[in-house]
């Protein structure tokens, strides 16, 4: 079997507030909470999960909120920006939509012949809403508070802030297959994935910058997308054999994961499609309730004691 990145998969960040983090993600961005889970290595801290209408791979942002967690510093060794793909027609919408909304705009600036404009998020992390002709969303969330001919699409790839990028490059091209897209200045373009899943990873290049310390508003991980456990399994082998420290297959009740840190300083993981966020909630139920992996029903009660309520803004489907 070709061993082959199929794009991203799902890209998770810290927060602060978990409210906030629901009302900026559904009520701004317009994303569907699909899933309100826990963060499996802390249960005691929500897992949110928001894409469109199903979660599908490569539309899925998600969210550790830790409460009153201090903000993290930028600076090299991680993922500095989050873009997401948004139709080139919408921009009026889009300005329009923010500055009502109460959203700081930073732009249109241009990245590569590319409109973009910037915003923060509660926490301060940088997202790009980049304007472009890639196909439309083929499950858009149709109760949206941005219409669907205005919706984010997808993801459109990320910039990672480094010191230096020989080790990263490395990585990425000869065990991720990426190419070398673009260049200008100290930004380099690589694209990694197959066909419409394809995604663009900016790499900037800062021997000046401090590292980065992570907390609230900073990524913890990008995770990149195969298609099958066969395929996944074949990665975690080649990923031992390029002398990278990485995990064992985890099951994550949603998909399968392994990890594995990046010379750069980046987690990186690479999860499967399936089993899929329908595992344990109906297409119409999904992010409506509370779900757990079966090993953590034993501990409900204590895990719902412990967590703040949500509140999950819905809207009618009108568009």
């Amino acid at each position: 079997m070709e061993r082959s990145i199929v794009g991203i998969h799902h890209i998770t960040a810290m927060a602060g507030d978990a409210q906030q983090n629901v009302d900026f993600y559904v009520n701004i961005l317009g994303l569907r909470l699909v899933k309100k889970s826990i963060n499996q290595d802390a249960p005691d801290v929500y897992h949110l999960y928001y894409g469109d209408e199903s979660g599908s791979p490569g539309t899925a942002i998600t969210f550790f909120p830790f409460g009153r967690a201090a903000r993290g510093t930028r600076g090299a060794g991680e993922i500095s920006r989050v873009a997401f793909a948004v139709p080139t027609a919408s921009q009026g919408f889009w300005i329009s939509h923010l500055s009502k909304n109460g959203i700081h705009i930073d732009g249109p600036s241009q990245i590569f012949n590319n409109d973009v404009l910037s915003i923060l998020d509660p926490d301060g992390m940088v997202i790009d809403l980049v304007f472009n002709d890639l196909p439309e969303l083929k499950y858009p969330w149709k109760k949206s508070v941005v219409p669907v001919e205005h919706a984010i699409k997808r993801f459109y790839g990320v910039t990672m802030s480094l010191n230096k990028s020989d080790a990263s490059v490395k990585v990425l091209q000869g065990l991720l297959g990426a190419r070398l897209s673009m260049q200008q200045g100290n930004r380099q373009r690589f694209v990694l994935g197959t066909g419409s899943d394809e995604a663009a990873i900016d790499i900037i290049v800062d021997t000046a910058l401090p590292r980065a310390r992570q907390s609230a508003g900073s990524v913890h991980h990008i995770a990149w997308r195969v298609k099958d456990d066969q395929a996944h399994e074949e990665w975690q082998r080649a990923v031992a054999d390029s002398n990278l420290n990485t995990t064992e297959i985890i099951d994550r009740f949603y998909f399968h994961s392994i990890y594995f840190r990046e010379p750069g300083g980046i987690l990186y993981e690479i999860a499967t499609d399936h089993p899929g966020f329908t595992v344990d909630e109906s297409l119409e139920e999904l992010g409506s309730q509370l779900k757990l992996p079966p090993w953590y029903e034993p501990q409900r009660l204590k895990i719902e004691q412990t967590l703040p309520p949500i509140v999950i803004p819905e809207y009618s489907e009108t568009r």
